[in-house]
């Protein structure tokens, strides 16, 4: 019986996956509530790891084809199905984790070269060269970091002379809120004119500046509580993570006394990081100018 269930489970779950998939239409954007929100998020942290041309709906699917390998070699191992179908849904949220992890971490180092880009900007800005060829610039002695979008804007510039669509697709390659401003300013200074772009650039690179150093002294400060409060959250799911592959020990679990003790820990464990995480979070910056 309970053999049947865990099959049962496994088949469910696949044509979920199945049926989720479906949302995605070739070529165009989910947008559908909530999980049209998700997606574009998945999309903005794939663009940033430099997977863009990765679709955002195989980031679920890897995560629920993980989760089903993990149960089912757990069960294979122990036959107990409570532990196994626990740690398997456990561990089928890692992909998200660590791409969004990755994400976060390029989004970091792009804050700390912002500053840098935009005075590359206004220092060509002031030697005479146009607002395209100061972006093009940026290519060849921008910052590392930005140098590969930078190139791609100067191809598109160069092969169809549009500079605002060139600059729509610059944004979605950056797929950065602070990219997103910087353009926008660029843009709208290119479309109506003004002289006061030099004096707009420095203030937004010092601002930039002052932003990064204080985000990165209150980082600094929290991350070890932020780190321990993740490897306590962490650590009892690993130690039944290895209880389930010793039959006799994950036996002790696989019964209705076991589920409702894992599920508990499991509410208690979601309650207190997202808790954690509403304590330790700063401010982040949105993409609102997509």
């Amino acid at each position: 019986m309970i053999d049947g269930a865990f099959v049962g489970l496994v088949l469910g779950l696949g044509l979920l996956a199945i049926w989720w998939s479906l949302w995605e239409q070739e070529g165009s954007a989910v947008r559908r509530g909530r999980i049209g929100e998700v997606l574009d998020r998945l999309r903005d942290d794939l663009v940033v790891v430099g997977l863009g041309t990765v679709p955002p709906i195989a980031v679920p699917l890897l995560s629920a084809g993980l989760g089903l390998v993990v149960a089912a070699a757990l069960w294979a191992v122990s036959g107990a199905v409570v532990p196994s179908v626990t740690i398997g849904t456990a561990s089928s949220g890692l992909p998200v984790l660590l791409l969004r992890s990755a994400a976060r971490r390029r989004a970091t180092a792009l804050r700390e070269v912002w500053p840098e880009a935009v005075d590359h900007i206004n220092s060509a800005i002031r030697a005479g060269l146009s607002l395209p060829e100061a972006l093009v610039q940026l290519s060849r002695k921008g910052p590392e970091q930005l140098r590969p979008a930078f190139t791609e804007f100067g191809r598109d510039y160069q092969a169809s002379g549009d500079f605002a669509a060139s600059l729509d697709r610059l944004k979605v390659r950056l797929a950065d809120p602070v990219g997103d401003r910087i353009v926008e300013a660029l843009r709208i200074t290119r479309d109506v004119g003004g002289t006061d772009l030099g004096a707009l650039l420095r203030t937004l690179s010092a601002f930039l500046r002052e932003d990064a150093r204080t985000r990165s002294e209150i980082e600094a400060r929290q991350s070890w509580t932020v780190n321990a409060a993740r490897l306590a959250l962490v650590a009892p799911w690993l130690v039944l993570a290895l209880m389930a592959t010793r039959p006799e020990a994950a036996q002790a679990y696989d019964s209705s006394a076991g589920l409702v003790m894992i599920l508990g820990g499991a509410v208690v464990s979601v309650i207190a990081y997202r808790v954690m995480l509403v304590i330790a979070r700063l401010p982040q910056d949105e993409r609102v100018l997509r």
